[in-house]
């Protein structure tokens, strides 16, 4: 069976698989991605890796999802190869095959029941993953640098000037740096095992209920602060339009059921002061999002962008930009109900 692209097949063949369809999977910013469904009812997830990872990622994935089925919680696995290989290497990119998660994934959640079972299955992950004594190949260094990612927003608007789309990146960068200014500063707090990148739609839920399965893309499994890790999913889980709406609003009802259901799994784990440095953090992780996307509307080299509903890669990314800047500016508004929300918990 000839597939499109035809590199598919080559990296197929690793396989022995008796593939009947193949078809592009989800809208991630990152990977490739396909479903592969073969005979006797089998699926796999087919990727093509970015490059941006080494391939080494794939045996950190590995560790990982073995001791997330050892302790008893579903994850998607890696298949190895015919030869016992982790990756494929084909047509200049690495490849892999995961076992397939029969589920849903959310571009933003529907209430409250959700909220709490995102906030369960991100609390079981990182109770299971905590003890973990593995050195990753993806170390992932500075991805939380904000200073660093304000600072390329800077150098961009500086360099970018022949943009087609310059004065309008412009005017948005001016704004993300001008309330970067007043960002709050976290406590040093030591590094966990996280899974890097806990957006709403790297959770599959069970079809028919609101019940949270498991965590997916798991490239950016790394080390560092807990509360980074939780303003991340709390800028995405309680974004009330999703990642691709200009205007929207940060949803306290959610953010409140969501920490609470965290904190309810993680209790006697999590410490006080990273329960305390969860509002501020999700507060920065929104605005370092807000300069990533502002800078790529200029550069267009690093996040993906769906040609389906944007006229370019540019418009995505200040489309995405816009939006976390105005999640940021809700969360501001809200930011004495949040803190005692999770004053409560402490």
């Amino acid at each position: 069976m000839a597939h499109d692209p035809p590199i598919l097949d080559a990296v197929l063949a690793e396989y022995a698989l008796d593939v009947i369809r193949v078809a592009s999977l989800g809208n991630g910013l990152i990977n490739q991605t396909w479903r592969v469904d073969c005979a006797a009812q089998q699926r796999f997830v087919l990727q093509r890796v970015n490059p941006i990872f080494p391939p080494a990622i794939n045996q950190d994935i590995d560790v990982v999802t073995r001791r997330l089925a050892d302790k008893g919680l579903p994850t998607t696995r890696i298949v190895p190869t015919g030869r016992g290989a982790l990756w494929v290497e084909a047509g200049q990119g690495i490849w892999r095959l995961l076992t397939y998660i029969d589920g849903v994934s959310h571009d933003s959640l529907s209430g409250e029941r959700q909220a709490r079972e995102a906030g369960r299955l991100l609390a079981r992950f990182h109770r299971a993953v905590g003890d973990l004594n593995h050195q990753f190949a993806n170390l992932r260094l500075g991805i939380h640098d904000t200073a660093k990612h304000l600072s390329f927003l800077e150098e961009t608007l500086v360099r970018e000037t022949g943009h087609a789309h310059y004065a309008a990146v412009l005017k948005l960068g001016r704004e993300i740096l001008k309330i970067a200014k007043s960002l709050p500063v976290l406590p040093a707090l030591p590094d966990r095992v996280v899974h890097g990148d806990p957006k709403i739609n790297n959770i599959i839920f069970e079809f028919g209920t609101d019940r949270a399965l498991c965590l997916i893309d798991l490239d950016t499994i790394s080390r560092m602060p807990l509360p980074l890790e939780l303003g991340d999913a709390m800028r995405s889980w309680c974004n009330l339009s999703g990642e691709d709406g200009r205007e929207s609003e940060f949803s306290a009802n959610l953010f409140a059921a969501a920490i609470e259901a965290y904190a309810g799994e993680a209790q006697g784990w999590i410490t006080s002061d990273e329960l305390s440095a969860i509002v501020p953090a999700t507060e920065i992780i929104l605005l370092e999002l807000s300069a990533r996307f502002c800078a790529d509307a200029l550069n267009e080299s690093y996040f993906g962008w769906n040609p389906e509903k944007f006229s370019s890669h540019s418009e995505h990314n200040q489309v995405r930009a816009a939006g976390q800047l105005a999640v940021a500016r809700s969360l501001g508004a809200q930011r004495d109900t949040l803190e005692r929300i999770v004053k409560k918990l402490g």
